[in-house]
């Protein structure tokens, strides 16, 4: 299995204490955003295929139902590339003259074959799947995310998926300028490389999030009792 080393300093963990420390998890007002496990970033074949996201399925899956079994909310996310304003990039971010750039795009179009999301992710009946247009998931000119979280009076985000250090760190940013309490799993999202992936959490840590692995968070979902 491929995992990530992850070495955060406790210099870090302590500093960031002072702005972001959660010990405990109302389910109810908690939703996991799992950010785009689709084909595109974990198939061998796929252009952006990468080992450590693919290593993920199994855990976020376990996150995803002990979520619903608590009563919380998950929801999956999609990037997603349109042609069409306001949806599409501006045009010199994507140079269509690339060919690994015209590859991509073709696989995150709606219809692609890099869009869905991975066979090997369990989507519930009642998860909320999304399509977003930007790398963080309230940034989306649809704003669906936002609208989602206030219906369900959403307080506390958890950050799952990939890329670590793109559309997972640029998502749990924009939550924490929201208001929203954010909690990012270390080993439940992936980056291409641990330097990546570490560098993304450590800023994370002292300024954005409570970043905790997968069991410190269950731990909090479920208690052991007294």
């Amino acid at each position: 299995m491929t995992a990530h080393r992850v070495t955060l300093p406790e210099w870090a963990v302590a500093r960031g204490r002072a702005l972001n420390r959660f010990d405990a998890v109302e389910p109810a007002r908690t939703a996991l955003v799992v950010i785009d496990m689709q084909r595109v970033f974990l198939a061998p074949d796929q252009v952006f295929g990468n080992p450590y996201a693919l290593a993920l399925t199994g855990r976020v899956n376990v996150l995803a139902q002990a979520m619903r079994d608590a009563g919380g909310t998950v929801i999956w996310t999609r990037q997603t590339v349109s042609d069409r304003p306001p949806l599409a990039m501006p045009e010199w971010q994507y140079d269509l003259s690339i060919p690994a750039v015209r590859r991509a795009v073709a696989a995150m179009a709606p219809d692609g074959e890099g869009h869905a999301l991975h066979p090997a992710m369990r989507v519930a009946p009642q998860d909320v799947v999304l399509d977003k247009y930007r790398y963080g998931a309230f940034a989306c000119p649809a704003g669906a995310l936002e609208r989602e979280l206030r219906a369900r009076d959403i307080a506390m985000v958890v950050i799952a998926g990939t890329l670590t250090n793109v559309c997972c760190e640029s998502t749990a940013r924009e939550a924490n300028l929201r208001g929203y309490k954010v909690i990012f799993l270390s080993d439940a999202t992936a980056a291409v490389t641990d330097a990546e992936h570490n560098a993304a959490l450590l800023s994370l840590c002292i300024h954005f999030a409570d970043v905790k692995d997968s069991a410190a968070f269950l731990a909090m979902l479920y208690p052991p009792a007294a």
